[in-house]
């Protein structure tokens, strides 16, 4: 059974990785050929699919307009979460543990249902089809999510530890950003990261409450129809594409998300 082990696991990698070679395999065939027939690897490789994409800025600027507001999105829903964790780990209020709850029933919420008000909302205030309007209307999901996580790990950390910081002479801005932050880096490194993956992976709103100038890729995407069909080539190179600002981000947090999912509330 030792030995099976290795091979099971193996196995399961294999498994798991399939789609996304194959999504990366058809990226480099024409869409002709992924119709035509079933091939393990492209029979006439091609980079067109990635010349389109780089040289045409209605496909290079979706990952841009894309990586614009999911970094504000990360950003604002930490630096908001962080307070308001510290204050559910170190202090008891009237309704605390209620509010707390309340705050993760807006990521219950499918965005399907926000959708329509924060589309009246923007267009009234004049932030529609922005950078912003996309990122603050994503911190209705990640921050309960990141105050969630933050907690926990913060609720870790003995409180003689900020006794000692006052004892000392630190005022709290000093104490939090110097001695409690970098204890808890590995809380903050797994909810940026879960922030940015939520906000990354989010349709729906960003399709709704954008047009033209902050269009995200995900809604370019579901755009590649043409007189002859879906130019499938081109839609698999734009997805092999998305999966890179993801892969990035888990390799420098990596260290991180380990720690976070062996000591935090993840």
């Amino acid at each position: 059974m030792e030995r099976a082990k290795p091979v099971l696991l193996t196995l399961y990698i294999l498994f798991l990785m399939l789609p996304i070679y194959w999504l990366v395999s058809m990226s480099f065939k024409t869409t002709n050929e992924i119709l035509g027939s079933f091939t393990l690897w492209p029979r006439e490789f091609t980079l067109e699919n990635y010349r389109v994409i780089f040289t045409d800025p209605t496909w290079y600027m979706g990952y841009v307009n894309s990586l614009v507001y999911v970094s504000l999105n990360t950003i604002i829903s930490v630096v908001a979460a962080l307070p308001a964790a510290y204050a559910f780990s170190r202090y008891r209020f009237l309704g605390d543990k209620h509010l707390f709850f309340w705050l993760l029933t807006n990521r219950m919420a499918p965005a399907a249902v926000f959708a329509l008000p924060f589309f009246q909302l923007y267009s009234a205030v004049g932030l529609f089809d922005t950078h912003v309007a996309v990122a603050l209307a994503h911190t209705l999901f990640n921050i309960p999510l990141a105050v969630w996580i933050l907690e926990g790990f913060m609720s870790g950390v003995p409180r003689q530890l900020d006794e000692t910081a006052y004892i000392d002479g630190y005022s709290f801005p000093r104490f939090f950003v110097r001695i409690f932050m970098p204890t808890i880096a590995s809380g903050i490194g797994v909810a940026a990261f879960f922030c940015f993956m939520f906000s990354w992976v989010e349709l729906l709103l960003a399709k709704t409450l954008t047009a033209v100038e902050a269009k995200p890729i995900a809604a370019i995407m579901t755009k590649t129809a043409s007189s002859s069909g879906y130019e499938l080539g081109l839609l698999a190179a734009a997805g092999t594409l998305t999966i890179v600002p993801g892969a990035i981000v888990i390799w420098f947090v990596r260290n991180y998300i380990a720690k976070g999912f062996a000591l935090g509330r993840v």
